[in-house]
């Protein structure tokens, strides 16, 4: 079964939570956005980074506040503006006429995802859009990966997941489970060790290994 995570994969959006960042904190009278608080909240779930930041600035705010006020922010760009990585629509479509069962696995809330979805007509290709929110564990936990191989009714050793952030992809191996690796900009700088942990690389859904093509397409493992 194949597995997608959402944001850096499938969706275009991982840069725009830099604009969010930089426009709710400049709400707060903070300018500029440290790098370092950038690169935290960037590889942590919502609601971890919801807690780091009013920790790390002292915000009156609660978790939750910072959360509806960033779900605000991006609801009009998961909704009407964020794009597909090229060639994914096109790609799903595929595994979907050769019988191919998917679903996605994400942290991204589950209002932007659901809005964003719908938006690009995946929601039909797609059996369900599992969230860390409904399942209770983070990404970076291989706990999380075998919940969601058991909640589908398939074996670890039988699951491939599409994901862009090493730290999951570490998890999900170490839950059994084989792993694409697919190039975002975000983790540009963590190229060379998402090649090496993963079983696959993807540049591109416009353009897939050919070992890839095979395992989906023509059935070898």
């Amino acid at each position: 079964m194949l597995f997608f995570d959402l944001d850096g994969t499938l969706l275009d959006s991982n840069g725009v939570w830099l604009d969010i960042d930089v426009e709710f904190l400049g709400r707060q009278g903070i300018s500029p956005v440290p790098a370092d608080y950038t690169d935290y909240v960037a590889h942590h779930s919502a609601p971890d980074a919801a807690r780091y930041t009013k920790e790390r600035f002292g915000l009156p705010h609660s978790p939750q506040e910072i959360l509806d006020a960033w779900m605000e922010l991006a609801r009009e760009a998961y909704a009407h503006t964020l794009p597909l990585k090229p060639g994914a629509k096109e790609f799903l479509l595929r595994c979907h006429q050769a019988g191919e069962r998917m679903a996605v696995l994400t942290s991204c809330m589950p209002p932007l995802c659901q809005a964003a979805l719908e938006r690009h007509g995946l929601l039909p290709l797609l059996e369900r859009v599992i969230t860390t929110k409904e399942l209770g564990l983070e990404k970076r936990s291989p706990d999380l990966y075998r919940r969601a191989a058991a909640e589908m009714g398939v074996a670890c050793g039988d699951c491939l997941l599409f994901e862009d952030a090493p730290d999951y992809c570490a998890a999900a191996r170490q839950a059994g489970w084989s792993v694409a690796g697919v190039k975002d900009a975000l983790f540009e700088g963590r190229e060379a060790e998402l090649q090496e942990l993963c079983h696959y690389w993807v540049e591109t859904f416009q353009t897939l290994p050919p070992e890839l093509e095979k395992r989906i397409f023509q059935g070898e493992t």
